[in-house]
């Protein structure tokens, strides 16, 4: 015969193996799409509004990238941010321009609209034109096993691709740092922790993540390139506001 204390106990193990408690459920809460129409209604801003000068290269809004065709949804190159986001972004540039370094992005808010086309490009395996640049040692078909991904973060408008450059004294002449691989490469070697690099190299992706956690941004271990917020300012909401 159950006892009143073993009945408890057994409908909390039941909760856990369904998944179903009140921590599993904030955890797997699924994001939601904001109704914002405009960059201003999300709270997104154009981190060159903080850092006029901020070094960019915004990836998705050309052909150089993994898909080797510009983005749905990025309609100008620009780097928008959640505002909190933004000023935490800033705070890094500041303290990196004492030491004679600075960042230059690639990614940030990324609309729904661009990981839906992400995803509509990973399942096309017979287009293969990027593969030599992006992912020469895996299978295409494998790149959906945690490198792309049908909810991405950067639609959360809290995470940010990027790399560091070393400046001269006067801060001009800035060239990005050896961190042994070029950002969206598909590989192990891209892991940010990988044995896979020299000692320079891993040296250098340090750099960057200790200037990053200082501000409270973590980093995704398989792209020593991928930066988060934490806390997310709004972790269960997407946006699908496109980049203009």
């Amino acid at each position: 015969m159950m006892t009143s204390t073993c009945r408890p106990l057994l409908l909390f193990g039941l909760l856990i193996a369904l998944g179903v408690t009140g921590h599993a459920h904030a955890e797997e809460q699924p994001p939601t799409l904001s109704p914002a129409k405009t960059a201003a209604a999300a709270n997104l801003v154009d981190i060159r509004s903080l850092v006029p000068d901020m070094a960019e290269d915004i990836k998705y809004a050309g052909s150089d990238n993994f898909m080797g065709t510009p983005a749905d949804g990025y309609r100008a190159p620009k780097c928008l941010l959640l505002r909190p986001v933004a000023e935490a972004l800033a705070k890094v540039e500041h303290e990196l321009r004492a030491q004679h370094r600075r960042l230059k992005i690639w990614d940030c808010y990324r609309p729904a609209r661009a990981v839906a086309h992400f995803m509509r490009w990973a399942h096309d395996l017979g287009d293969q034109r990027t593969k030599p640049q992006h992912y020469p040692r895996l299978d295409k078909s494998t790149l959906l096993n945690g490198y792309i991904a049908k909810s991405s973060g950067h639609s959360r408008g809290a995470t940010i691709d990027l790399t560091l450059q070393q400046c001269a004294a006067d801060g001009s002449h800035c060239k990005p740092l050896d961190m042994g691989t070029d950002f969206d490469f598909f590989d192990v070697r891209a892991h940010t922790d990988t044995p896979d690099v020299t000692a320079q190299q891993h040296a250098n992706r340090l750099l960057l993540r200790d200037a990053m956690q200082r501000e409270g941004f973590r980093n995704y271990p398989m792209e020593w390139w991928h930066y988060t917020l934490s806390p997310e300012p709004t972790p269960h909401t997407l946006y699908d506001v496109p980049v203009q």
